[in-house]
């Protein structure tokens, strides 16, 4: 009984102090420029071209942590090849900064190739924002 319950503590102390984390392909971050900080609480959605190219298909929405960032967009370990779209729902962020702002959302239409990891963020104030490919 005693080398039972000794292989069944061992068991779960291997799975919770040995499991694997995830690993993500996809990650994003928003930068304020206007306050030099993180962007926190901004809802960020994940689309993707439809093979045809006609239309748009929603994969995923997270929204930014206090850091501005949200990092687990597409979980490595399949395919994720295609054009896909970071659609960055802004309005509501600055609404509550009680700013007016040019930009209700920002959308980067961006290439996956390959497995690698992918990095888009962007820099944003009420009126303006840039992106770029980050690592």
């Amino acid at each position: 009984m005693k080398s039972v319950l000794l292989a069944v503590c061992f068991a779960c102390f291997s799975m919770v102090c040995f499991s694997q984390s995830n690993n993500y392909q996809l990650s994003s971050h928003i930068l304020d420029i206007a306050k030099g900080a993180p962007a926190a609480g901004v809802p960020i959605r994940l689309e993707k071209m439809d093979p045809a190219g006609k239309s748009w298909l929603v994969v995923d929405q997270k929204i930014t942590d206090k850091n501005g960032r949200v990092g687990d967009f597409l979980p490595e370990g399949k395919s994720n090849t295609g054009i896909y779209k970071l659609v960055f729902l802004t309005s509501d962020y600055f609404k509550k900064q009680q700013l007016e702002s040019f930009y209700p959302f920002v959308e980067i239409v961006f290439e996956i190739k390959d497995n690698s990891h992918y990095h888009v963020p962007i820099t944003l104030s009420a009126f303006g924002y840039s992106t770029y490919r980050g690592n």
